[in-house]
């Protein structure tokens, strides 16, 4: 049986960390142009349309799709995005989004049946000690947070565990493509974060703010 990374393996799993921690640079510069609601209903609707019209559906009930689209686009996105606007340092939220991996194993211990082991008590430990040492090292640089901002990116950590949840069963129960997954769920969240900008991000005036947003705006909602 495998037990390690293929060099392959492995310069996809640094590419995608390195991705991950890019997308907090042009998040943090497009939030102090667009309301947050606002942002994330832009990024979700550019990242479904028009690849919906070339991805087949994945193969699994479209309740876990819609599920897996409001715990993704409307519940972490939408509470990271608030929590970075509300004063949580991209640099500092781009590590406490990281418990989402404790919440995603205590989720699938309760509801998925998965088992804890001692290597993976371990791991975790491990895991845990590196982001306070990351934390420590940037709080001791002077970059500190709101407590309110802290909550909501903790709030969208959960969020997160909850949708690895419903796609862990999507790819098990029913072999679901998860990069199906990923694009149709991102038609979910446009409508119900367009209607939370518009009721706390300035009525009509959202609308205004959306029309006239400058081209290094744009350019961040779709990197």
């Amino acid at each position: 049986m495998k037990t390690h990374l293929s060099p392959r393996d492995l310069a996809l799993t640094l590419a995608v960390v390195a991705l991950w921690g890019y997308t907090f640079v042009p998040i943090k510069v497009a939030l102090e142009e667009v309301p947050p609601f606002a942002l994330a209903a832009l990024r979700f609707f550019f990242a479904a349309v028009p690849m919906v019209f070339f991805v087949r559906p994945p193969a699994m009930p479209w309740t876990s799709v819609l599920a897996y689209g409001v715990a993704i686009g409307v519940c972490q996105f939408g509470l990271l995005f608030l929590g970075i606007k509300l004063g949580m340092p991209a640099g500092l939220s781009s590590l406490v989004i990281q418990t989402q991996v404790f919440f995603t194993i205590g989720l699938a211990v309760a509801f998925a049946g998965d088992t804890l082991r001692r290597h993976n008590l371990v791991g975790a430990a491990i895991a845990a000690a590196g982001m306070i040492v990351l934390a420590a090292y940037k709080m001791a640089g002077g970059l500190t947070g709101t407590l309110v901002g802290f909550a909501l990116v903790v709030g969208a950590a959960f969020a997160w565990a909850v949708g690895n949840i419903i796609a862990k069963r999507g790819a098990g129960e029913h072999g679901a493509d998860m990069f199906a997954l990923t694009v149709w769920s991102s038609l979910v969240p446009p409508l119900p974060l367009a209607v939370l900008a518009f009721v706390f991000e300035g009525g009509a005036g959202v609308v205004h703010t959306v029309a006239s947003m400058s081209l290094l705006a744009w350019g961040r909602v779709l990197l």
